[in-house]
């Protein structure tokens, strides 16, 4: 691959690093060329290294262009990758000009706090940056919470690629004799007792040194043996000593200046710290991890990927210095605990972000960067639409949505996805797509002008219960999406009940016209179709697309449970209740036969809400009523969270279709107690015999379904129906492809 790498050339700290290493480490296997708009320490540095560097120094932003402009011409590159505001600005004045080759950019930090502190540079190159980065082809933003803030602010979720800062943590310094370094490095004098914090930053706004200064001052205050190095130059120097003088601890803090061995620095102190108030994945701390030491950490960035606050190191909020005292305190006083800290962060690191993993990412998203530019100047309509009743906080029809976004990407990674949700940004924060307002018909408009396949996504969207108007605007989509010329497909859907004439009308002639394929959740969805006589879309019997999804880890589980205090060592039957007219008649019914469940088997209910916070109040009322013990999830889970939460329930009563649905997929044994035609559909669909109607709901019909659910008779039989629905779901992604090769076949 024939990379172009631009860069400022007087970057510094981190993103320097991260450049530097980086380059050196793609050229070994590719062919680099690295262009620096300054002469200076970093371009020269690069080519003792041996790498290829044009030096075109920043004095005209027209003649650097066609400069680099001659350059491509020359070098032909695959790709062009800038750093850093000059270079972006370059970026996109080549990119008018060069329109077949993808330009991208690494985003390293926040750009509207690259200059806090100088307003000058701030509404000057701050501004043109800005600017600059809204026309680039694609991001990359180091670490998920810069995508995060990115995606806030309006940039295109499916025009990025995330990296990570990596390193190589092999060969830390050996018998490194700290004491006498220090002393000749900065005529400081340490005993062997001491216990050095550092921190390795530019002291600038950013950075909040002071914050780092006022944590310390208190935790030396207790521990004297305490000393801080702040190892950096730049604007706050003046204002941080006069606040040393004032907290009196002038005699414990080392100004170091700008260090070069920054190994040395790490290797002579024992505590690392970071106290920005912004970053993505800074270098100092794993230069700090590969030389041994422990770890504290401000709350930004990508750190809390890195460490496990409390396990390998800690993480206090930004500017919260009394937290970092307690934390600086816990590591001082405790020799053991510092060393077990930094060898299990050590092992982290070298396993999750290791120079290695960091350019192997780095090759994989230049591909992903080329495939995708190119896509999208073959295809003029490639994308997929999907409409359900998203963003509402419902956690089945976010789960829908997970499963359906996440086979198609199985299918094809590169296609671009729309999603209509009631929270737009919240979806693509959530999910990584595109997505429009819901009733934004302009936005849904264009976007079906430039799609191949419209989904109308999952659950029971075709029922006039809710209201008519939802299922006429549903009808509404289907029609514009084949107007439009896509392919249509209502994907691992329930249907009914359609109570009104007139609307079982609509609804036949609209799908007949408009709907290619039909795949159905359950069975009595087909009889329902059959009597509207909806015949001309191609029926096929799947599954729920949620069967897919697999539940989170253990870990992530028992953290769910300790947040929402429920004890780790109960054996508990599962509630998925949810407010609906019968449900207080019958409630004095569930808590009996849940009291059955405690005094027969130590079963202690656990009530999972599937809509957050709706749920709560009817689990409340039930829960109120219990003289058994009882607990809740009181906080929002992600689906993955809740589904590994109902996989450790030894059986699970649910009213809401999701949880039963959830717990099924996991081989939980369900009693359904139904409300409506969807969850009758789905538990005849699956073979069980264990649903009563809400109105009917008894405890002496309860306690043997319970019996049979907990005694393991069902066991083997809810093994068969978990491994039949996930078979059966497979028929919605045979089905979306076959639409898509169609439709490509017409193009």
């Amino acid at each position: 691959m024939r990379i172009l790498q631009m860069m400022g050339g007087g970057d510094v700290g981190g993103a320097k690093t991260h450049i530097m290493t980086l380059v050196q480490a793609l050229s070994k296997e590719n062919d680099v060329c690295l262009v620096s708009f300054r002469d200076g320490e970093f371009p020269r540095e690069a080519m003792k290294r041996g790498l290829n560097v044009k030096i075109f120094e920043y004095i005209n932003l027209f003649t650097c262009r066609n400069k680099v402009l001659k350059l491509i011409d020359e070098f032909k590159p695959d790709i062009i990758h800038c750093h850093g505001s000059k270079s972006n600005v370059i970026g996109v004045m080549i990119g008018a000009k060069k329109t077949n080759i993808p330009i991208m950019t690494t985003v390293h930090s926040d750009y509207r706090l690259d200059y806090m502190g100088n307003p000058l540079k701030q509404y000057t190159y701050g501004t043109l940056n800005a600017i600059a980065l809204r026309f680039m082809d694609f991001h990359q933003p180091v670490a998920d919470r810069m995508a995060r803030t990115l995606i806030t602010r309006g940039f295109d979720p499916q025009k990025m690629c995330i990296i990570y800062n990596g390193m190589d943590f092999k060969d830390p310094i050996q018998n490194f004799d700290r004491i006498s370094y220090i002393k000749e490095k900065w005529g400081y004098e340490i005993s062997c007792d001491d216990i050095i914090c550092g921190i390795a930053a530019r002291l600038t706004a950013v950075k909040d040194i002071f914050t780092c200064v006022r944590g310390f001052a208190i935790a030396a205050k207790e521990q004297p043996r305490l000393k801080l190095f702040l190892a950096g130059d730049g604007e706050d120097e003046k204002p941080l000593k006069k606040l040393i003088n004032s907290l009196g601890i002038e005699d414990k803090v080392l100004f170091c200046g700008w260090v070069k061995e920054m190994d040395k620095f790490f290797a002579s102190i024992d505590i690392n710290l970071l106290t920005s108030v912004s970053e993505t994945f800074p270098y100092s701390i794993l230069e700090g991890i590969r030389e041994g030491c422990a770890t504290i950490c401000s709350d930004v960035g990508g750190m809390n990927e890195l460490i496990d606050s409390g396990e390998n190191g800690f993480i206090f909020k930004p500017k919260d210095y009394q937290t970092l005292a307690k934390y600086i305190l816990t590591f001082a006083n405790d020799e053991q605990k510092r060393q077990t800290f930094a060898k299990r962060l050590y092992e982290k690191a070298d396993r999750d972000f290791s120079l290695r993993t960091m350019c192997q990412t780095q090759i994989n998203n230049y591909k992903t960067v080329i495939r995708r530019f190119e896509r999208q100047k073959k295809f003029k309509r490639d994308e997929i639409v999907i409409c359900g009743a998203y963003g509402k906080g419902n956690s089945g029809d976010d789960a829908i949505l997970k499963a359906i976004v996440q086979e198609m990407r199985a299918i094809d990674p590169d296609r671009r996805i729309t999603v209509m949700s009631r929270r737009p940004l919240e979806t693509k924060l959530v999910y990584r797509t595109d997505a429009v307002y819901t009733f934004r018909f302009d936005q849904i408009l264009k976007r079906l002008h430039k799609s191949a396949l419209y989904i109308n996504g999952g659950g029971s969207l075709m029922q006039d219960v809710t209201s008519t108007r939802s299922l006429r605007y549903y009808l509404l989509t289907l029609d514009q999406a084949k107007r439009m010329g896509c392919k249509v497909i209502m994907y691992g859907c329930g249907i009914g009940p359609i109570n009104k004439l007139s609307n079982r009308k609509c609804a036949a002639k609209t799908i007949n016209r408009s709907v290619d394929i039909i795949t159905l959740r359950d069975d009595l969805s087909r009889g329902e179709l059959t009597s509207m006589g909806i015949v001309k879309p191609d029926i096929r019997l799947s599954a729920d697309p949620t069967i897919i999804l697999k539940p989170a880890s253990d870990l992530l589980v028992d953290m769910a449970f300790e947040e929402c205090n429920v004890p780790l060592d109960k054996n508990y039957i599962g509630l998925g209740v949810r407010k609906w007219k019968g449900l207080e008649e019958v409630s004095d019914e569930i808590v009996k036969a849940a009291h059955y469940a405690y005094e027969k088997y130590g079963l202690i209910p656990l009530f999972v809400p599937i809509e957050y916070p709706s749920d709560l109040e009817p689990a409340e009322q039930i829960g109120g009523k219990l003289k058994c013990p009882y607990y809740m999830i009181t906080k929002r889970q992600s689906i993955e969270t809740t589904i590994g939460i109902l996989a450790r329930m030894k059986t699970v009563i649910g009213i809401r279709l999701h949880s039963l649905m959830f717990s099924a997929a996991a081989g939980v044994p369900v009693i359904g107690m139904s409300y409506d035609i969807k969850v009758d559909g789905f538990l005849k669909y699956i073979g069980s015999r264990t649903c009563i109607h809400l109105s009917d709901v008894t405890a002496e019909k309860l306690i043997p379904l319970i019996d049979e659910c907990v005694t393991g008779k069902l066991d083997e039989e809810v093994r068969q129906t978990a491994e039949m629905l996930r078979k059966r779901e497979r028929q919605n992604v045979i089905s979306v492809c076959e639409l898509l090769e169609k439709h490509s076949k017409q193009e």
